[in-house]
C-alpha cells in the first residue's frame, strides 16, 4: 500500500484537471474556511463552444464521511470535486467561485457527501442577480475520475447544475431524473447562466 497524504491528492487532482481540461496554468482563487484547510477553485478559460468551468481543489483532500457513522477511515471513503461549467460568464457570474467553494466545503463542515443527484442549496443567489439558489449533481461532468492506489477511492468530478427554487422543489417531490427529463422536453441549455428555468408546476 503507498501512503497518499492530503496535499499529495490535491496535486494530482490538480494536474489531472489541467490536462483533461487542456489548460496548464487556470487562474485561481481561494478561501479559507474556519478550521479548515484552504480550498482552491480554479478557473479554466472557455472553450471552443464558449464554456468557462470553475473546478474546486482540495474538497477531495479527504475521504467524505456521514456524521453519523461511529468509526471514521482516514484513507477510505469517496472522494470527490465539483465542476461548474457556463457559458458567456461574465464578472457578475463569476463570483459564483465562492459559492462553489461553500459547496465544495460542506463535506467538512457539515458531514455531506458529495454524490450524483444530491441537491446542493445556497439558500440565496448563487451570484449577485442569479435566478438560481440550489445546484444539482451529476456525474457527467466530462472530467474521469482520477484513481489512487489501493485501498483509496478514486476521486470524482462531479458537476454542479445551477437550478432555481422551483426546479429544487421538484427535485425533492419528483427526483432528480424528472427534472432532467423537463430539461430535455423544453431543450434547455443548462451550461446557460441566463437560462429560464423549466415549465414546471410547483409541488403543493
Amino acid at each position: 500500500m503507498d501512503d497518499v497524504s492530503g496535499s499529495d491528492v490535491t496535486a494530482q487532482v490538480r494536474t489531472h484537471l489541467q490536462t483533461v481540461l487542456g489548460q496548464d496554468d487556470p487562474s485561481s482563487a481561494s478561501v479559507t474556511f474556519l478550521g479548515l484547510e484552504p480550498l482552491e477553485v480554479l478557473l479554466f478559460a472557455a472553450d471552443v463552444e464558449g464554456v468557462v468551468r470553475f473546478a474546486t481543489l482540495g474538497c477531495s483532500r479527504h475521504p467524505m464521511a456521514d456524521p453519523s457513522d461511529m468509526v471514521t477511515d482516514s484513507q477510505r471513503g469517496p472522494r470527490a470535486e465539483l465542476i461548474l461549467a457556463l457559458r458567456g460568464v461574465d464578472e457578475s457570474v463569476a463570483k459564483v467561485w465562492r459559492t462553489l467553494a461553500v459547496f465544495a466545503a460542506s463535506p467538512a463542515v457539515e458531514g455531506i457527501v458529495l454524490v450524483p443527484d444530491a441537491l446542493l442549496d445556497a439558500g440565496e443567489p448563487l451570484w449577485p442577480g442569479a435566478p438560481f439558489t440550489a445546484v444539482l449533481l451529476t456525474s457527467e461532468s466530462g472530467v474521469a475520475d482520477l484513481d489512487l492506489p489501493e485501498p483509496y477511492d478514486p476521486v470524482r468530478f462531479l458537476r454542479a447544475v445551477p437550478i432555481t427554487g422551483t426546479e429544487a422543489a421538484w427535485v425533492r417531490l419528483r427526483g432528480a431524473d424528472a427534472l432532467r427529463d423537463a430539461w430535455t422536453e423544453a431543450g434547455i441549455d443548462i451550461a446557460d447562466p441566463r437560462r429560464s428555468a423549466a415549465s414546471l408546476r410547483p409541488p403543493t
